[in-house]
């Protein structure tokens, strides 16, 4: 088999997938979105299969020249018809949390309710018909980065005056009602090849944004949980978390949003709004994070069946015969 492509510019996140393929000998080349060219005009690179796992976090980083580029790649790959795991449409939705809104909008499936500004002027008048308090969420964001809460409408109009709101790189934000989550946690689900794979509850610790599943430190119960990131990327969080299932209801939501977006491997969140029971779906994440010591956690390791699944797209390497035939 030619390598498969891993696409990364975090250096810490995907050592468990790396731990597996390296197990079963199976071959890859690692690229860094951050730091990357290609020439329009060359052949088909020699990849059985492109696994994109760039971050949309990655301005955090100093990787802000990958995020966009990343679409032009992915298209340039694509064209040359290798297989790819969340590739150009699941990157696509990854990059627009205004996107993925809209999206939910036309399925039918429930959201908080949100605008779409993109520019500080706008944020008073958007606010109208707003239930406070509200967060500015930027449109392009990952690991909680760029949402920031206020409780009032005046708290607003002194951020507003004050000129201390960040759209993030793209200059557009969600203004999006804040929900406080019944029983205190939030759910997330994993998919895996569009299907159902897991779901755990996050217990929530004050209004907190970052719930990337590698960085929680505890079960339910308050075991201690071994990181899949190291200690310095992945600091003391205080959330806790534990396995679930959802019903079946959630569970055919959620495979339909990542079938509608092309995610092949992501994550979708969900929230019970404590004033009034509804459920609300509320972040698509095509960069989805294992959650970690995940035996202990959901009984199964999750990378695993992710290496099973990579096999199973990547093309079988060409015999001599069949590459001459194809030239």
């Amino acid at each position: 088999m030619s390598p498969i492509a891993i696409y990364h510019e975090h250096p810490d996140w995907f050592k468990p997938l790396f731990a597996e393929l390296n197990k079963r000998g199976i071959p890859y080349v690692r690229l860094n979105p951050a730091a990357h060219h290609f020439a329009i005009e060359s052949p088909a690179p020699d990849y059985s299969l492109f696994f994109n796992r760039m971050s949309p976090s990655a301005y955090l980083r100093a990787g802000t020249q990958g995020i966009f580029y990343t679409l032009n790649y992915l298209k340039y790959v694509e064209t040359h018809r290798i297989p790819t795991v969340n590739g150009y449409k699941a990157w696509t939705y990854e990059t627009s949390k205004a996107l993925q809104l809209e999206l939910m909008q036309s399925l039918g499936i429930q959201y908080p309710k949100s605008r779409v500004v993109n520019h500080m002027s706008q944020l008073i008048e958007a606010a109208q018909g707003l239930r406070f308090p509200v967060v500015v969420k930027a449109n392009i964001g990952g690991s909680g980065a760029g949402i920031t809460k206020y409780q009032t409408l005046g708290d607003l109009r002194g951020a507003v005056a004050a000129g201390d709101i960040s759209f993030g790189i793209d200059h557009t934000a969600l203004l999006q009602e804040f929900i406080p989550a019944r029983g205190g946690y939030i759910t997330r689900v994993e998919t895996l090849g569009g299907k159902y794979l897991y779901a755990i509850r996050v217990y929530l610790t004050g209004d907190t944004f970052n719930l990337c599943p590698a960085d929680i430190c505890q079960t339910s119960s308050g075991v201690e949980l071994v990181r899949n990131a190291c200690a310095i990327e992945a600091p003391k969080s205080g959330l806790k978390v534990e396995g679930y299932t959802p019903p079946p209801a959630v569970i055919k939501a959620v495979e339909t949003i990542v079938q509608q977006t092309g995610i092949d491997v992501g994550g979708i969140e969900y929230i019970v709004d404590d004033r009034d029971g509804e459920l609300l779906y509320y972040d698509v994440n095509a960069l989805s994070n294992f959650v970690a010591d995940a035996v202990n956690v959901i009984g199964f390791n999750p990378h695993e069946r992710l290496v099973d699944y990579l096999e199973t797209r990547a093309l079988p390497l060409k015999t001599t015969a069949q590459k001459t035939a194809t030239v």
